[in-house]
């Protein structure tokens, strides 16, 4: 569950594996960015399609969580915007999932404002997203709201946890390791609820979806693919031209031999691209590697390119038909935010009486 600039923070999946309801999936990207990019597609974006189906989706662009830094408004709109098209682009269903934008759904921050008050300064401040980010930024640069993301982001989740029902309540959040540490504070935060208000929240587990790839920078292959850390050669972006997206393909670092070979020690641009390659089509690494024995690096490379074209044109494409239709995007988040409210509301109703603030008309 990662909430850094496009990976999503709060992504949460309740299960009825012990016979509650339908499994509920909660998951979050922020709009930091003109595009997503290779790595959010096969490490997150992807399972946000396949999950629809088997449970009750509710997908959020993370803005509040874009303000920690300096940014312009109307950029922030517009990537907002720019990001709910391509989720629709990829395949992402309003009738079959619930696509909002998480400001547009006010108890999010209100359950932050609820969880900071039972968080120590200690454990805000022990976040080593904070640490690395403050010691990189000082003093005079880093905010508050940086300090306090984490909670935030425990809010999403939480916000989200499964009603009262017959059998188990299973709760499940995606996560990157990266994010561990957050999720290690929401199940603190809500241990300590529970404990002093009564029991309200399940503790969420960490879950590690099935076929998500691990994509590294095509020109730094030991360093993950990211918007604020690889140079625009290294990353490679939904809604890319086709030319600059093949040709970063056919540049990306690879080594000094021609074979062909999972190795990630001693071949990691290799075996990144065989990452790549195996997530898109669907063959085994093995396969690949039988594929391409004695073939070199030039064929493989024009292969994936092809593939990786094939796999974001028709993404692209429509993204950029949606966002043409701006007044079908605000009705898909309205909607979006209305579905998400109902389930926000029920959880805020409960946090409200418990901590004990005064009820309308009481």
């Amino acid at each position: 569950m990662t909430m850094s600039e496009a990976s999503n923070p709060a992504s949460a999946v309740t299960g009825a594996e012990a016979g509650t309801a339908t499994p509920r999936v909660l998951s979050g990207i922020q709009p930091t960015a003109d595009s997503f990019h290779l790595g959010n597609y096969l490490g997150a974006l992807r399972q946000w399609v396949a999950l629809q189906d088997t449970h009750q989706a509710f997908y959020c662009v993370v803005d509040l969580h874009a303000i920690t830094v300096e940014h312009d408004p109307a950029t922030l709109r517009r990537r907002t915007r720019v990001a709910v098209a391509q989720l629709l682009a990829m395949g992402l269903d309003p009738e079959r999932a619930t696509l909002f934008v998480q400001s547009q759904v006010p108890e999010h921050a209100e359950l932050a404002w609820v969880l900071g008050c039972i968080t120590g300064f200690g454990e805000a401040g022990r976040m080593t997203q904070f640490k690395d980010k403050s010691a990189k930024q000082g003093t005079g640069g880093t905010t508050v709201g940086l300090f306090t993301y984490p909670i935030l982001q425990a809010a999403d989740i939480l916000l989200y946890t499964p009603e009262p029902g017959p059998g188990e309540r299973v709760f499940q959040v995606p996560v990157g390791e990266d994010q561990r540490q957050h999720l290690e504070l929401t199940r603190t935060l809500a241990q300590r609820f529970n404990h002093r208000f009564g029991d309200t929240f399940v503790l969420p587990e960490a879950y590690i979806p099935e076929n998500a790839a691990k994509i590294t920078d095509l020109q730094e292959p030991t360093a993950k693919m990211s918007k604020s850390a690889s140079s625009p050669q290294g990353i490679i972006d939904v809604l890319e031209e086709p030319g600059p997206m093949r040709k970063k393909i056919m540049r990306a670092v690879t080594d000094t031999g021609t074979e062909v070979r999972y190795d990630e020690e001693n071949k990691a641009g290799v075996t990144n691209l065989l990452r790549i390659y195996s997530a898109l089509d669907g063959a085994p690494i093995a396969d690949l590697e039988r594929r391409y024995e004695g073939a070199g690096y030039g064929q493989f490379k024009k292969d994936l390119a092809a593939l990786v074209l094939d796999t974001f044109t028709p993404i692209r494409e429509r993204a950029l038909k949606l966002l043409d239709d701006q007044d079908q995007l605000d009705r898909v988040l309205d909607e979006g935010a209305a579905r998400a409210g109902e389930v926000a509301r029920r959880t805020m109703e409960v946090v409200r009486e418990r901590v004990g603030f005064a009820g309308r008309g009481h």
